[in-house]
């Protein structure tokens, strides 16, 4: 379902991607409004299916530790291929877009080997001209996935997942404002033990409850894609370059690019000027962007096991 947002709406989102478990006290206070009104604006957006607020659980729970972007260049419409691509296991998202690259994907595997099959079976999929790659070394900034670098162990280095804990992740997955008392049952655990449980598993990074939101042509909100390349070291780039407001999502890593990003905001206007705040950043060299049109295949808010 197609759903237009308003500038309310939009703040709302933006909250809840910072923290879908938020209280609709504080979202009332973010947007402000009452709170009766506030929580019949979160339920009217979900039950519209504007937006899901989901888990995103880190890839590391499934074994998956090595992920990366894939933007592909095809031989007549972009449409079949996208859907071809997205049938593949290791693709967890996969959207079309306007600009040189018809389609972009996102890979996830248990290490580089399994990643290169993976890669080689887009690279298969007829009508795929060019499939060009970057792996990601560290996520700066994505509300779907706990921010941090990749390297194994990632967050499960400081915490055991238990069958109690694999039961609140697969149920948070899935419904990310689930209560505590919801998912004591799951447990068998007390809601206060059960709260205790869900606080460490958000802290350490294992999950990040957020909203996901639907990527259509009809939104009124622009969603562009971007490439930098730098001139130097990544860290003090990327940092600046996440730190704006406008910025969705950026990865650094090693590739066609040193890094990708997504732009989400409301007028074209505004994707100029983040644009060129980009490129005048101290570091960037490049900057490469494309509008993404609709997304095929929304997994963000999961990891795929592998088969």
């Amino acid at each position: 379902m197609d759903v237009n947002l308003d500038e309310i709406d939009e703040r709302l989102v933006r909250a809840l991607q910072d923290d879908g478990r938020a209280s609709y006290e504080t979202l009332a206070s973010v947007v402000g409004l009452a709170r009766s009104t506030t929580k019949a604006r979160v339920q009217r957006l979900l039950r519209e299916g504007a937006l899901r607020l989901v888990g995103a659980i880190h890839p590391a729970v499934f074994g998956l530790h090595q992920l990366g972007h894939v933007i592909i260049e095809t031989d007549g419409p972009a449409g079949p291929v996208a859907d071809e691509v997205a049938k593949i296991d290791e693709v967890s998202f996969v959207t079309t877009t306007a600009g040189r690259f018809a389609v972009t994907a996102e890979l996830r595997a248990a290490d580089m080997a399994a990643f290169a099959r993976g890669l080689a079976r887009v690279q298969a999929v007829p009508g795929v001209r060019s499939a060009q790659t970057m792996t990601y070394l560290r996520i700066w900034k994505d509300p779907y996935f706990p921010p941090g670098p990749l390297e194994s162990p990632g967050p499960l280095a400081d915490i055991d997942l238990d069958a109690a804990n694999h039961a609140l992740l697969e149920h948070l997955r899935t419904d990310g404002r689930a209560s505590f008392a919801d998912l004591a049952s799951l447990t068998g655990l007390s809601p206060g033990a059960t709260r205790v449980r869900v606080l460490r598993l958000l802290e350490a990074g294992v999950v990040h409850v957020g909203a996901l939101v639907r990527l259509t042509p009809l939104s009124r909100t622009y969603t562009m894609g971007f490439a930098l390349t730098f001139t130097g070291d990544a860290e003090p780039v990327a940092r600046k370059v996440a730190g704006l407001a406008e910025i969705d999502c950026l990865a650094t890593g090693a590739g066609w690019c040193d890094a990708i990003g997504t732009i989400r905001v409301g007028s074209l206007d505004e994707v100029l000027a983040t644009l060129e705040r980009l490129r005048a950043l101290p570091g960037v060299r490049t900057v490469e962007a494309w509008t993404h049109l609709r997304a095929i295949k929304e997994e963000n808010d999961r990891a795929v096991p592998p088969a």
